[in-house]
């Protein structure tokens, strides 16, 4: 890290770049690591937060985005899916805290949601790479928009809230359902990121992905939470219904790509498969070392999650529209590094770039473990997801650069086995620590103790990958 600091950041060559300048300006081959890059300071300032995430940089994002119809297509349906999306990640936990306040109860809901991610993302893997991954994106929205159907009929056949007696048959109903949504998740966002490069070219994919972030974060954190908080204090169902319809747009957006048909592979055996995908993940020490990463960072980012509602309730002393705005922090913060993101990758390299990310990683957690202010913890909201964004642009690039397409979904899937499945023990181990240490050191302590084992973790992975991650090599 010598000689990296955030006065270098701040050095940018502040020149406009105009629309017709040249790819090769910014983006090298591989992970960029070019040794100029043009950024109009006044202009970022001045836009609209709607021009940036339509245009993006004011050279690649507007050319990637007024020529390629698929592209505008997808940037459409990720920014609807992921309303609904925010809509829903506020609304699901908060009514599981209006049904009981067991924090064990509570973190159920989030394990089982996110469970799906550990048991089917090598089997949707297998799916992305036989089958058409457009169809499987429309699919599974479509399963997505009834199944959220089917949790507005679960609301509407509650007695009352809380649920007295009966918390625990609700909460197994909505773990229920929520374990659903996260399997058609899984097929849906697995196809969808192996889709990408399909429908951008190689070198675009940074420029790609920081858009679909930044709208994904926009829609997801900034606009979904606080319409979230409002709908579920007007009617609890009506966040739902929102979500429901949010499904079925995406999915008719998603149908109208056009992409040439890839061609069918040839019919072979499930475990053959896998065996191959994980031989070939296990050759590339560098992307396996980064799944595993991503496993553990994810856990920690389950625990936070999972207990920010009630740390909202109960610390910061905050109502439904108050816990969606403060989330709406990090939508900033998502905004901010998926737009910055690829030109600090382009300034410092990609290996620079990540380290800087592993390196912040730990603030948040702290901050949020001690601080009782409600602004203090957005702000560690909107570092979390600055640094987030920084991680995921450089990582995904990658691997979206290194796997070869024949395998691409399979080993992308075997990558968020690792990556994505111990976040449903993160979230359970959340929910348990602050139940079991309760009667002992009080309910305020408790909801700090999983903040503080996220920061000290989050230091551990700093430590190890300066010393074994290389990704410019």
């Amino acid at each position: 890290m010598k000689g990296i600091s955030w006065a270098s950041l701040a050095s940018f060559p502040w020149r406009p770049v105009m629309p017709g300048a040249r790819k090769s300006a910014v983006v090298c081959t591989g992970i960029p690591s070019c040794s100029r890059v043009s950024w109009d300071a006044g202009a970022l300032l001045r836009r609209s937060l709607v021009d940036f995430l339509l245009l993006g940089s004011p050279y690649q994002g507007m050319s990637l985005f007024q020529s390629s119809r698929n592209f505008r297509l997808l940037f459409s349906a990720t920014a609807i899916s992921n309303l609904g999306d925010g809509v829903s990640a506020l609304a699901f936990p908060w009514l599981a805290t209006l049904i009981t306040r067991d924090p064990a109860l509570i973190a159920l809901v989030a394990f089982a949601s996110k469970l799906p991610w550990m048991l089917f993302s090598i089997p949707a893997g297998i799916l992305a790479d036989r089958h058409d991954r457009r169809r499987l994106m429309v699919q599974a929205d479509a399963l997505r928009l009834l199944l959220t159907a089917g949790v507005v009929a679960v609301i509407l056949s509650l007695p009352g809230l809380p649920a007295t007696g009966a918390e625990t048959v609700y909460i197994l109903l909505l773990s229920t359902f929520a374990f659903a949504l996260g399997a058609a998740e899984v097929v849906r966002d697995n196809a969808a990121q192996t889709f990408l490069p399909a429908i951008v070219d190689k070198e675009d994919l940074e420029t790609a992905n920081g858009q679909l972030w930044s709208v994904e974060h926009v829609a997801g954190s900034f606009v979904g939470p606080p319409l979230a908080g409002f709908l579920i204090a007007w009617s609890v169902p009506a966040p739902f219904v929102l979500d429901a319809v949010t499904f079925g747009l995406a999915a008719w957006l998603v149908w109208c790509i056009r992409v040439p048909p890839r061609p069918k592979p040839p019919a072979a055996k499930v475990w053959p498969q896998i065996r191959e995908s994980w031989t070939w993940l296990r050759s590339n020490v560098v992307l396996l070392r980064l799944a595993l990463m991503l496993g553990l960072i994810n856990a920690f980012n389950m625990m936070l999650i999972t207990l920010l509602v009630l740390v909202s309730q109960e610390r910061l002393g905050l109502d439904a529209t108050g816990h969606g705005i403060l989330l709406t922090a990090g939508a900033f913060g998502g905004v901010l590094g998926g737009l910055i993101g690829p030109r600090v990758i382009a300034r410092l390299g990609g290996q620079v770039s990540l380290w800087l990310a592993l390196a912040l990683m730990a603030v948040p957690f702290a901050v949020l473990g001690w601080t009782s202010n409600p602004w203090i913890a957005g702000a560690a909201l909107f570092l979390e997801m600055v640094v987030a964004l920084l991680w995921n642009i450089v990582t995904v690039s990658y691997r979206q650069r290194m796997i070869p397409d024949d395998m691409l979904g399979r080993v992308n899937a075997l990558y968020r086995f690792f990556g994505w499945g111990m976040m449903p023990f993160g979230a359970l181990i959340g929910g348990w620590i602050v139940a079991a240490l309760e009667p002992q050191i009080g309910r305020d302590l408790a909801l700090r103790i999983p903040f503080f084992i996220g920061a000290f973790g989050s230091v551990v992975l700093f430590v190890y990958g300066l010393r074994r991650l290389r990704i410019d090599a």
